[in-house]
């Protein structure tokens, strides 16, 4: 079982460094998710992360049961826990009782995360994915914000932070925040490198959480660009490691951390086996050269009546 390092939140809790997510689409049945997580945590994952609009959170909270069961773990507290408050519950009144209902499916007590899943609300309702366009809102980020520190308050999540936000809008909330962020989680691979986002996140003290490290090959938002990069077969060769743990060990040396999702076993234990070497000052150069090309498909909240008529206006131009 591998030993996956941690970083101490600025909320003052540890979170392991690498995570597994759940985020699957097409969608896949909930038994495959159950026995994935379990076989995940015998391996050595202890952080995973979901979201309601996945539709994992109670197949994860059925693994979490059966692990202890089994006695791969004494106890849910030795597991990080991350979970999102989708567009469709984030008014200011929806926030505490969609935290409640995702503890309910997860059957937990508490949360360790809980971020804002994209800085954008849509009509109350239903978690459609994708949102229809007639059904984006702007965000009241101060109302949001304040349900999410009140969140932290009643002790049903351990810390708060968000997902998919720029420099400008993580700068505008930390600027009346209470509680600040203490994860921001965006797409982060070779191939999107965020060097402005991730120093920028370094100043305020929040930890950058890369999601998509491999460029999500085979999602209708990713692409096969990374697994095919000359680049990057030349250095994995040179090392004796395949293509995907040269590119997650490279995101892990840029100081941040990280969810890889895969229900393949092998794979979910080739994963974990990015400690205990290191890439070369030359290997690290190379990866500079990597054309920059953003994956996730934006214009699924950009709509011309909506609060976001472009992809600049969504990223603030950091694109």
């Amino acid at each position: 079982m591998v030993n996956v390092p941690q970083v101490t939140l600025n909320s003052g809790f540890p979170m392991p460094i690498l995570g597994m997510g759940a985020a699957a689409y097409p969608l896949v049945e909930p038994e495959t998710v159950k026995l994935a997580v379990v076989r995940a945590i015998e391996y050595g994952y202890r952080h995973f992360d979901t979201s309601p609009v996945y539709q994992t959170e109670l197949p994860i909270g059925d693994a979490i049961i059966e692990a202890i069961q089994l006695g791969l773990i004494k106890s849910r507290d030795e597991l990080f826990i991350t979970s999102k408050l989708w567009c469709s519950d984030a008014h200011g009144d929806r926030v505490i009782p969609a935290l409640q209902n995702s503890l309910q499916d997860l059957q937990l007590g508490y949360l360790d995360l809980y971020l804002i899943h994209w800085p954008i609300s849509s009509k109350a309702g239903e978690r459609d994915f994708p949102v229809p366009k007639e059904k984006l809102l702007p965000m009241d980020f101060k109302s949001v914000w304040e349900a999410m520190e009140e969140c932290y308050r009643l002790g049903l999540t351990k810390s708060i932070g968000v997902s998919n936000f720029s420099c400008k809008k993580l700068e505008n909330l930390v600027a009346t925040a209470k509680i600040p962020p203490a994860v921001n989680q965006v797409q982060m691979n070779p191939l999107w490198q965020q060097k402005r986002l991730i120093e920028f996140c370094k100043t305020k003290g929040i930890v950058v959480t890369a999601y998509s490290p491999l460029g999500a090959k085979g999602t209708f938002w990713g692409s096969n660009k990374i697994m095919e990069s000359e680049i990057l077969e030349e250095i994995a060769k040179a090392k004796g490691k395949t293509v995907a743990q040269v590119c997650l060990r490279w995101v892990y040396e840029q100081g941040v951390s990280l969810l890889v999702k895969s229900f393949n076993e092998e794979r979910m234990k080739e994963n974990l086996e990015i400690f205990d070497w290191k890439l070369s000052e030359e290997d690290s150069k190379q990866f500079s050269k990597i054309p920059q090309y953003r994956g996730v498909i934006n214009d699924l909240f950009v709509s011309e009546n909506g609060p976001f008529k472009s992809e600049e206006e969504l990223w603030d131009g950091e694109i």
